[in-house]
C-alpha cells in the first residue's frame, strides 16, 4: 500500500470560545460570584436522525458542551421525515426560542418552514446537510464537511490501496449529502463505483443486501459504508458473502475506530460531528454578543478528516 494521505481538519471558529466564556462567566473580582452574566437563551437543534444512528450521539455531545458553557438552554429533536422535520421547525418557532440549528438533508421539505423562522426574527444556524441550499433559506451560517470533497477523499484512499471496483452504500436514498459523497468517490476513484442502496433503518436488510451484492459480484474489492453503524454491519455481511472485498466508511464511532485499529477497516473519513453541534450552538451566542457570524457566506467546514492506521493514535480521545 502507498503511503497514506495525512490527515487534514477544517479550521473553525475556537478562538472566540475563550473569549466569549470568560466574558459570559467571570464575575467581579474578589465577589467569589462566577454565575453567568449573560442572558440566557434557548436554543432547538433539530436534526433528521434515524433511532439508533450514533453519529448523532456525538453532534448532540458537541451541542450539549457548547450550551453549558455559554448559558443556553438546549432543545433537541429529531426526525427523518423531511416533512416531519420541518414541523419541528415550526412548534420551535412557536415556543419563542431564540436561536434554530438545524440539519437540511432534505431541503425542499425544509425551506418553508425555515423561511418562516428567519423571517420571524429568529436566526437560523445549519449543519451536517445544507451546504447548498443554506443561504437561499435565510440561513446565517452552515458547519458541515463538503460532502463531495469527502467522496473525492475516499478515493484517493481507495487509489493508494490499488482498489478498482467499490460499491458505495447509501442508507437513505435522497439525502442529497450521501449522494454526494458518492458522486465524489465516482469523480476521483481511478477504477470504478457504482451505488448500493439499503434500507438504513433495518440492519438485516442492510446486512443482506451487501451480502447479496457480493455474492453475484465477485470482482468488488472495496466497499464503502457511509456511516458507522453501517460499516459494522458490513463488516459481518462481507464475511457471509465469503468476500475478500475491503471494507472503509465515512463517519466514526468507538467500534469503527477499534476496527481501524485492528485492521478491519482501511480508513474513516471524518466529518468531526461533534464540532458541528459545538460551532453551531456557540454561534447563537456569537450572533447576540454581537452580531457575529464565521463563515463569510460560506460553509464553514469540519471535515474531511481521514483516520487510518497511520494517523489513529491522535484522535484517540474522541473515541474513550
Amino acid at each position: 500500500m502507498k503511503s497514506q494521505k495525512k490527515r487534514w481538519i477544517g479550521l473553525v471558529g475556537m478562538a472566540a470560545v475563550g473569549a466569549l466564556f470568560l466574558t459570559a462567566c467571570a464575575g467581579p473580582a474578589g465577589d467569589g460570584d462566577t454565575a453567568p452574566k449573560t442572558e440566557r437563551l434557548k436554543v432547538a437543534l433539530i436534526t433528521h436522525a434515524a433511532p439508533g444512528d450514533t453519529f448523532w450521539d456525538a453532534v448532540r455531545a458537541g451541542a450539549e458542551n457548547a450550551a453549558e458553557l455559554n448559558n443556553i438552554e438546549l432543545l433537541y429533536t429529531s426526525d427523518p421525515d423531511g416533512a416531519r422535520q420541518a414541523q419541528l421547525v415550526q412548534q420551535a418557532v412557536d415556543k419563542g426560542v431564540d436561536g434554530i440549528v438545524v440539519t437540511l438533508a432534505k431541503a425542499d421539505a425544509m425551506s418553508g418552514n425555515v423561511k418562516k423562522a428567519t423571517e420571524a426574527g429568529i436566526p437560523v444556524f445549519s449543519i451536517n446537510a445544507g451546504e447548498s441550499d443554506f443561504k437561499d433559506m435565510g440561513v446565517l451560517a452552515h458547519f458541515g464537511q463538503n460532502e463531495f470533497i469527502a467522496g473525492q477523499a475516499a478515493a484517493e484512499q481507495f487509489n493508494d490501496a490499488g482498489l478498482k471496483k467499490v460499491v458505495c452504500v447509501i442508507q437513505e436514498q435522497g439525502h442529497v449529502g450521501l449522494e454526494a459523497r458518492c458522486d465524489g468517490l465516482a469523480d476521483k476513484l481511478e477504477g470504478s463505483s457504482e451505488v448500493l442502496y439499503v434500507q438504513g433503518t433495518d440492519m438485516p436488510n442492510v446486512a443482506s443486501t451487501i451480502t447479496a451484492k457480493l455474492q453475484t459480484n465477485k470482482d468488488i474489492d472495496a466497499v464503502l459504508t457511509l456511516g458507522a453503524p453501517f460499516a459494522m454491519t458490513a463488516v459481518d455481511a462481507i464475511k457471509d458473502a465469503g468476500s475478500d472485498a475491503v471494507l472503509a466508511t465515512a463517519d466514526l464511532n468507538a467500534d469503527v475506530y477499534a476496527a481501524i485499529k485492528d485492521g478491519t477497516i482501511l480508513f474513516g473519513i471524518d466529518q468531526q460531528p461533534f464540532v458541528q453541534g459545538y460551532e453551531a450552538v456557540e454561534a447563537v451566542r456569537l450572533f447576540y454578543e454581537g452580531g457575529y457570524v464565521l463563515g463569510g457566506g460560506q460553509a464553514v467546514l469540519t471535515g474531511p478528516a481521514v483516520v487510518n492506521a497511520a494517523n489513529a493514535e491522535s484522535v484517540a480521545a474522541q473515541f474513550k
